[in-house]
Parts: structure tokens; sequence; C-alpha cells
């Protein structure tokens, strides 16, 4: 069993001494965009990602005190002021602090697997969780979804081109084992030296003034 790490670091959030929905313009001191990470890791996408754009504010959200304590010191170290860390579980975090229609992005990155049939019901990104983030959505928002394991990016890939709300950015392929100017993790580069393929899945939740589904649009 892990020993709890204490967290000092003015980018570390405890959710429970936020509002219900939080107000992220006052936290960040600044009206940018707000784009969520769900499962920082040890914050190296965060990191790069956050840098490469301060002109987005992201909240990076993770389950284990270890990794958010290792995304806190990457950040830091990088002087980054547009990065708010929170040790949350994903589903009730966004219920709790974020206002409805107001996400400008969502990055999953190698979310926990879970590679036997019977525990498939438990991975994050299914039909339903997909549903219940689209309301959290800015009209136009971006959903990125990142894996290595063939069974869920397939999994994804295809569901994801059944829910109405969404276009295909990658059209007219479900996915891609390369993103341009999408930043790799460790893991992801780690899985690719074994000889893995990456999955890569990329939608935008529809709203006006942007292009239908199956316009050929590849991502930014």
């Amino acid at each position: 069993m892990q020993s709890f790490i204490h967290i000092e670091s003015s980018n570390y959030l405890r959710a429970g001494e936020l509002g219900s929905p939080a107000d992220w313009a006052f936290i960040f001191g600044n009206n940018n965009p707000v784009a969520l990470e769900i499962g920082c890791g040890i914050g190296d996408f965060i990191a790069q990602t956050a840098a490469e754009r301060p002109d987005i504010n992201f909240i990076a959200v993770d389950f284990y005190n270890r990794g958010c304590y290792k995304t806190c010191r990457r950040i830091d170290g990088r002087e980054l002021r547009n990065v708010r860390v929170l040790r949350e579980e994903a589903r009730q975090f966004i219920v709790e602090r974020i206002p409805r229609g107001s996400l400008a992005a969502v990055y999953i990155n190698c979310p926990d697997p879970w590679p036997k049939k019977k525990h498939r019901k438990r991975r994050l990104v299914s039909r339903q969780f997909m549903e219940f983030l689209h309301d959290y959505l800015a009209p136009g928002a971006e959903f990125y979804f990142a894996t290595d394991f063939d069974d869920y990016g397939i999994d994804v890939a295809g569901m994801m081109a059944g829910i109405e709300g969404f276009e295909n950015r990658l059209a007219p392929d479900l996915y891609r084992h390369e993103l341009e100017g999408y930043h790799l993790s460790k893991y992801m580069r780690k899985f690719m030296a074994e000889g893995k393929k990456i999955y890569f899945v990329h939608y935008r939740r529809s709203g006006a003034g942007h292009k239908a589904q199956g316009s050929g649009e590849k991502a930014e």
C-alpha cells in the first residue's frame, strides 16, 4: 500500500473548498476557456499541452495521490499558471464542480482498460458516460480519447459514431494511430516502444457554425 504524499502546491486544489459549481474564472483569474483532462497520470501530457496553450485554463484530475503529486511537480517546475490539479473521481467532480455547457475540451489518455470481459462495464468511456459528458461541453468543444488497448479503442470509435450531438473530426476514419500535434504521454511512448498501437479518437460537440459530420476535416 502506497503512503499518502502531502502536496504543497499553489496549483493543487481541494474540491471540498470550491463552490458547486466552481467559479473557474475567479480561480484562474481570467475568463479563458476551460479544458479538462481526466486521468492526468504523472502530468507530462498536461504540462506540454498547457505550456503550448497559455490561452486555455486546464483542469487535471486523477484518482491517485501520487499522480497528482507528480503532475504538480511538473507544472510547478515549468512555472505554468494555467493548470489546476485535483485528486477526484471524474464523474462526481464534473457534476459538482463544472458548470453545464462550459468545457472547451476534454482529454482522456490511456484510462484503465479493464481487460477482462466481466470487468469491461467498469470502463470510463461508454455511451452512458459520453451522453452524460455532452451536457457539460460547450458547443464546438473538442473530445479526445487515446488508448493502447485494441479492443477499447475499437469499441469507443464505433460507439462514438452512433451518438448524436458529436461530429467526427477524423472522418472518414473512426480512429487513427497518429494524431498530428497531439502530445504523447510517457505511457503512450512506453506502449509504442513495446510495439503497441495507440488508438486516437477525436470528436467535437455539435454546435452552430461548425462543419457537419463527414466533412473530412482532419484534426488540427
